[in-house]
């Protein structure tokens, strides 16, 4: 059997991958967090519009 990190130091080899972990977690919170929020809720506005006209047919131009 090949030694490798993980069958060497099993407490050292958890730590680093519990740390790896949280360093993950907490970039992608913060980038979560930080990106741009939209100004305007046009696309709300689109979205209200389709699911109070589903169902009924299209109207002729």
């Amino acid at each position: 059997m090949v030694p490798s990190f993980h069958n060497a130091d099993r407490p050292t080899h958890r730590r680093v991958m519990a740390v790896g972990l949280v360093f993950s977690l907490a970039f992608v919170a913060i980038s979560f967090w930080l990106r741009p929020q939209p100004a305007e809720d046009r696309v709300l506005v689109k979205a209200d519009r389709l699911v109070r006209t589903a169902g009924e047919p299209t109207k002729a131009r």
